[in-house]
């Protein structure tokens, strides 16, 4: 269990304060909309109202304190920024923003984010993989060059084992997991390749992305 702060509750930061609180955290989530805070009072174990850009309001939460801060403002980028070198001055000790483009991005970990996450991004890209693909049935991009996707198994691997195949060497990949009826499971070398399951697998995207295209 962790101790979160989270600064600003629109739809992305509501969410994450409803996720967070269900996985067992204590977060404190902070806007200077009070409207937007009264749907969250049954989720997190304090709310206030105030302007995070006011070096006195921010201080006053004692973000140092906090496991993670999480600046999840997405309507002014200028006050994004300006809270994210804010929370690092003082001494917090993660910060994570919330970025539309790789500028933003860039200018974010310039001014003290620790870790920078695209929402937007990240689910146009799912939408667009989901779209493109009949095969691909979940997306994540880990970096410019690698992503997990959850795909199905390409049809020459039918009833052969991973070890058979040698789906590492051969194609460059791991797989991480087999999803079968919303479960996971950590498949060994002798697990057989199933039309019935789901394969998770994480490696280069252009090398996955061509792997796929041979199931269209």
């Amino acid at each position: 269990m962790k101790s979160l702060l989270i600064i600003g509750a629109g739809r992305f930061g509501a969410l994450l304060c409803r996720n967070l609180s269900g996985l067992g955290n204590e977060v404190m989530v902070v806007d200077d909309d009070e409207r937007k805070l009264a749907d969250l009072l049954d989720c997190v174990v304090e709310a206030k109202i105030g302007d995070c850009t006011r070096a006195d309001v921010l201080r006053s939460l004692g973000p140092e304190h906090f496991d993670a801060c999480i600046v999840c403002v997405t309507d002014a980028f200028q006050s994004s920024l300006e809270i994210t070198n804010q929370l690092h001055e003082m001494g917090a000790k993660k910060v994570i923003s919330l970025a539309s483009t790789g500028i933003q991005a860039k200018f974010l970990r310039t001014n003290g984010a620790d870790e920078v996450i695209y929402p937007e991004r990240d689910m146009a890209n799912r939408l667009a993989m989901s779209i493109s693909y009949n095969t691909v049935f979940d997306f994540i991009q880990l970096s410019d060059e690698y992503s997990i996707f959850e795909i199905v198994p390409l049809r020459s691997w039918l009833g052969r084992s991973i070890r058979a195949v040698n789906v590492r060497a051969r194609y460059g990949i791991s797989i991480l997991g087999v999803k079968k009826d919303g479960k996971v499971t950590m498949p060994g070398p002798d697990y057989a390749f199933s039309e019935a399951e789901h394969l998770i697998v994480m490696g280069r995207t252009d090398t996955i992305h061509e792997l796929v295209g041979k199931n269209e």
